[in-house]
This record gives structure tokens, C-alpha cells and sequence, in this order.
């Protein structure tokens, strides 16, 4: 039976985590770092990649950046390509990225439908691929991690559906692919996050339409209201649930997503 500082040891790891410069996807990318994973961080920006993994570095830890559109094909195997070049191999994936513009159906476009799904759904699918494709050429365990969404179980908010859609898809996806590749024993895995804290919720908030003159701290009270632990989360708090998926504290979890919402499903 190993120690508990064992089990949670990800030294020798490799892990690429898609969005990490920011809010969730950098709080994940930290806590693999922390414990000795090799981190690469996939982001559009490559200017916020490079300076998340130099704060990562500043602190003794392993981390690259490799600017990547998850929604193209060959920048998602130049992605795969770099980091088995980097690092011999991957261990873990985390399908972070995801982008959810507030839009009603009336006046929602095809190509805005069709640019939230080619983020968070064909993204996911593409890291997949190609990474699973890897892991299973090395004959080593792998983990991938999926961050869903409350909303892959219920809508949170009109003006959503493309996001809904897209979460509701990946949440199917990740059941599936679980199945197809235990054989390989690489789990894969889904965290449901509810309303974290982040910058991107802070402009998701800004953005939803409502009566009267409501400023923004009238917003995230009435947010939190909703919420039985009485708060919003913390992307840190992601963080951590990402790596027990990640760790030997899972070992015996695949097809399973974990929902941390603060209670807000239970209302």
C-alpha cells in the first residue's frame, strides 16, 4: 500500500493542460507542477502561455508553454508532436479550454454555435485523439481529465445553449472514450465545475442582462445565493480535484465525472 505522499506524486509525469495560462486552467497546471509533473501549457495567447509557465519555473517547478488552437487539427498535433519531443512521452491530459459567449437562440449565428463547438467539443476530441494515440504507442498507464460543466447536467443560464450543447457532448464523449480505452489503461475522467471565480465568470456575469440598475456585486450576491455553501469556488478548488483524477488516489475511477458546485445541483 503506498504513502499518501506517494500516491499524490506526479514526478517523472508529463501532463499538457489546454487553457492553462488562466483561471481553472492555470490553478490545474500549478497543482501538477507542485507536484512534479512536467506541465505544458496549450494556449492561443502565447504571450499569457509563456508567462504562466515562467511564474511556474520562478518557483523550481517544470513548465513549458506551446501556443495551440485546440479547434485545429494540425496545431493540436504540433502540440503532441513538441511535447513527446520535450519530454519522451504523455502522461495526462487535461481538456481545459472552453470559451462560453452569452448569446440567446434568436440571435445566435451559425458560426457562433458552430466556434463554441469547435472549442470545447472538436477541441477535446482532437487533444484526445492524438494524445491517447501516444500513450497507447508507449504501453503506459495515461490519464485524461474533461472540465465539463454543471451544465452538462443542467442549464444554468439562457443564453447558453451553444455552451450546454457542447458540455452535454463532451460529457458523453468522455464515458465513451472511457470505455474504448481501459484496455490501454489510460481513465479517463470529467470534473463539473458550478460557478468558480474566475476572470472569465467575471465577464460572463457582466455580460448576462438584468432589470434595473444592477451593479456587479449586486450580481455575484444574488450568484451566491444560490448557492448552499453560501460562496463561489476558487479555481484552486478545481485544481485540487484535478489532481486526485490525476494521481494513484483514482486508481480505480474511469467514466466518472465529479461534480464540484458548492451544492448548487441539490437546489
Amino acid at each position: 500500500m503506498q504513502k499518501i505522499g506517494k500516491l499524490l506524486d506526479l514526478s517523472g509525469k508529463t501532463a499538457i493542460v489546454t487553457g492553462g495560462a488562466n483561471g481553472i486552467g492555470y490553478r490545474i497546471a500549478y497543482r501538477f507542477a507542485e507536484a512534479g509533473a512536467n506541465v505544458v501549457i496549450a494556449n492561443r495567447s502565447e504571450e499569457e502561455g509563456k508567462k504562466a509557465a515562467e511564474t511556474l519555473r520562478k518557483k523550481g517547478w517544470k513548465a513549458t508553454a506551446i501556443k495551440t488552437d485546440v479547434s485545429i487539427e494540425n496545431s493540436v498535433k504540433d502540440l503532441v508532436k513538441k511535447t513527446v519531443k520535450l519530454y519522451g512521452g504523455i502522461d495526462i491530459l487535461v481538456n481545459n479550454a472552453g470559451i462560453y459567449p452569452v448569446i440567446p437562440l434568436k440571435e445566435m449565428t451559425l458560426e457562433e454555435f458552430d466556434s463554441v463547438l469547435a472549442i470545447n467539443l472538436k477541441g477535446a476530441f482532437l487533444c484526445t485523439k492524438y494524445v491517447a494515440e501516444q500513450m497507447i504507442k508507449r504501453n503506459s498507464e495515461g490519464r485524461i481529465i474533461n472540465i465539463t460543466s454543471i451544465d452538462a447536467l443542467h442549464p444554468s443560464s439562457i443564453g447558453l445553449a451553444h455552451y450546454d450543447a457542447s458540455k452535454h457532448g463532451l460529457w458523453g464523449f468522455t464515458k465513451n472514450i472511457a470505455l474504448e480505452l481501459a484496455e490501454h489503461k489510460i481513465w479517463v475522467n470529467a470534473i463539473a465545475p458550478g460557478g468558480i471565480f474566475t476572470p472569465g465568470v467575471e465577464k460572463f456575469l457582466t455580460a448576462v442582462p438584468v432589470p434595473g440598475h444592477v451593479d456587479m456585486k449586486k450580481m455575484i450576491e444574488t450568484l451566491i445565493a444560490h448557492v448552499p455553501m453560501n460562496r463561489l469556488g476558487e479555481p484552486d478548488e478545481i485544481g485540487k480535484v484535478a489532481l486526485f483524477l490525476a494521481s494513484d488516489m483514482s486508481s480505480y475511477m474511469t467514466g466518472s465525472q465529479i461534480v464540484v458546485d458548492g451544492g448548487v445541483l441539490l437546489k
